[in-house]
């Protein structure tokens, strides 16, 4: 990729057209990306929700190659690997993880797959890789779980994606531990748009995991990636994220699956940084007995307005859903959530279940729950229940009489708190998020 175009700032055909030929496309992804950006310039932003006039998408670099891709964890620059190693990573994939993706800014630079996983026909590759080696298959699920009509950042996403992971489970396979991602902003003023997108055949199960983070720059930054789930008869999906995004990244992401008769698919997620969040992963429950479950874990603090949610979408019968959320809000941030659940008229013996929770730790603190449930038959069970508390006084009083600082009790009492999210992440990736909340909480009760 020329510096020309990594330096270059906002969004043109010819930007996509060599942004496309660099890559060395196939006609019908330079066809799909010119689609793409002109459905974003005809769709309107976002009418809901957080302020996006911080971001200026006409300032944005939508492409920067900065870390040449490598095999080995040796040959990266030494800057990029310390801090890799310091997230875990290497000692992550020493303990048998399947696979591992490492993107930095738009591009994958590290990716490996144990031998054993390979030999099951699973195919784990960066997603340019993909559209080179695996047309087809790519071809026949890219974006079509959500269109570049769904919304603007969708649109962008469709115009300007580099990097990211292709996942393709065969029929029947049990990919026994977790694949792994991680992705870093690394250059100040680029946006990073990697696309992930899992096809999980009848009766197969994955479990993928992706991790994200940045440096703070004085220039906002945009991160607006995708996943695209297929789960189909029977396959089980689990994809767990955590998000640690530094004050300036305003994260616009699109997530959604699909899920066939007696499929599952499973969210876990822990989102801690950036200045704004919007996402609201989603499962359309196409087949008879699919069932998905969204667990997310959300700390917000000052300047932050995290706007996040889960929607569940019953279209066949004896569906469920569970969408069970945990917010702990400190200083001036905002912490909304959007949970929907809607049921055709076709889906009869739906069951759906939403539950938020909220702990606010300062005056200023803010939370709103917005709930929707929409059933269209009678036949059908759905709950919703949401609580909001400040920690009490008398709590912190007697963990304290206990010998306890008021920041290890207070870390005390949040960990319970989110703890039927945290139990749900991988051990390595549950102790990093308590870590992170312990540093948070200083000076939270001030």
């Amino acid at each position: 990729m020329s510096d020309e175009l990594a330096l270059k700032r906002g969004l043109t055909r010819e930007v996509v057209e060599e942004l496309s030929r660099e890559k060395g496309e196939p006609r019908w992804m330079l066809e799909h990306r010119l689609r793409s950006l002109e459905v974003f310039q005809k769709l309107p932003m976002p009418r809901f929700g957080p302020d996006l006039s911080g971001i200026d998408l006409g300032e944005v670099a939508y492409y920067a190659r900065t870390v040449p891709t490598v095999t080995s964890w040796e040959e990266l620059p030494e800057d990029i690997r310390k801090t890799f190693e310091a997230l875990g990573l290497p000692e992550a994939e020493q303990r048998a993880l399947a696979g591992l993706g490492a993107q930095v800014d738009s591009e994958v630079v590290y990716r490996s797959i144990l031998e054993e996983v390979r030999a099951q026909g699973v195919i784990f590759l960066p997603m340019e890789e993909a559209v080179r080696e695996h047309p087809e298959l790519v071809r026949e699920h890219f974006m079509r779980v959500i269109p570049p009509e769904d919304n603007k950042f969708a649109a962008l996403h469709g115009a300007v994606w580099s990097g990211g992971t292709f996942v393709w489970v065969p029929e029947g396979v049990e990919v026994a531990i977790p694949l792994q991602a991680y992705f870093r902003m690394q250059t100040q003023g680029v946006g990073q748009f990697e696309h992930t997108l899992i096809v999980a055949e009848p009766g197969s199960s994955v479990h993928y995991i992706e991790g994200c983070s940045a440096p703070r720059y004085t220039k906002a930054a945009l991160h607006s990636g995708m996943v695209e789930i297929v789960a189909k008869e029977g396959a089980h999906v689990r994809f767990t994220t955590i998000q640690n995004w530094s004050r300036n990244v305003y994260n616009l992401n699109n997530k959604r699956a699909v899920a066939q008769a007696e499929a599952q698919v499973d969210w876990v997620s822990g989102s801690l940084g950036s200045k704004v969040t919007m996402l609201y992963p989603t499962t359309v429950l196409a087949g008879p007995g699919a069932k998905t479950e969204n667990l997310g874990f959300t700390l917000a603090g000052d300047g932050q307005w995290l706007d996040l949610g889960a929607r569940a979408l019953h279209l066949a019968p004896h569906t469920s859903s569970r969408l069970v959320s945990r917010s702990v809000v400190q200083g001036q941030g905002k912490v909304v959530f959007r949970g929907k659940v809607y049921v055709a008229p076709q889906a009869r013996g739906a069951k759906g279940h939403v539950e938020c929770s909220t702990l606010l730790l300062s005056p200023q603190a803010q939370t709103e729950t917005i709930p929707t449930l929409e059933a269209r038959t009678d036949e059908v069970e759905l709950a919703h229940e949401a609580t909001v508390g400040r920690i009490s006084k008398d709590h912190l009083f007697y963990l304290m009489s206990r010998g306890l600082s008021e920041q290890e009790a207070m870390s005390l009492i949040v960990n319970g708190f989110v703890s039927p999210i945290l139990k749900e992440i991988p051990l390595e990736y549950a102790l990093e998020l308590k870590r992170l909340l312990e540093m948070s909480f200083e000076g939270a009760m001030g």
